[in-house]
């Protein structure tokens, strides 16, 4: 079976616009986020509206400036918050992080992402740093945090 270089030069040239589009403007894999404020943490059970897809363990993380942003209620640009999703499993009496599902990003860009309140947001998919989750630019990650304008989008928030 003979391959032509037109298909292949095509597959090429799909896969290089949508990696250059992800590095341009989509938002980044965010790197060493576990070394930053520790948010909070929730476990979404079956039978929970959200139970599909987010049933698991979610941990919450906020680099410095989202920390900021969590205690003052304005996020400056460059604001990064990250949940980690994790599934579950019970075991003697407790429950215990499993595999991980997916690491959810809000990045806060007021211009870039104007269209989705200031924030770009993104999912990438189990252990992956590129394989990403997120294909309508962020539109229906922002459908569930528009009721949450006047916390900025944000559902997260700082305990006492």
């Amino acid at each position: 079976m003979k391959t032509r270089p037109s298909i292949i030069l095509a597959g090429l040239l799909c896969a290089i616009t949508t990696l250059s589009f992800a590095q341009k403007d989509g938002v980044p894999f965010p790197e060493g986020y576990r070394n930053w404020l520790h948010a909070k943490s929730m476990l979404i059970q079956p039978g929970h509206a959200l139970e599909n897809p987010f049933q698991g363990i979610h941990h919450v993380y906020a680099n410095g400036k989202a920390a900021k942003g969590l205690k003052s209620g304005k996020y400056d640009d460059g604001s990064v918050l990250v949940f980690d999703l994790l599934k579950y499993e019970e075991k003697d009496k407790t429950i215990q992080e499993g595999e991980r599902k997916l690491v959810g990003v809000m990045r806060k860009d007021s211009t870039k992402y104007a269209s989705t309140g200031g924030w770009g947001f993104e999912g990438f998919t189990g252990n992956s740093k590129t394989e990403r989750l997120v294909n309508d630019g962020g539109k229906s990650c922002f459908g569930c945090h528009e009721p949450q304008k006047g916390k900025n989008y944000v559902f997260s928030g700082l305990r006492d």
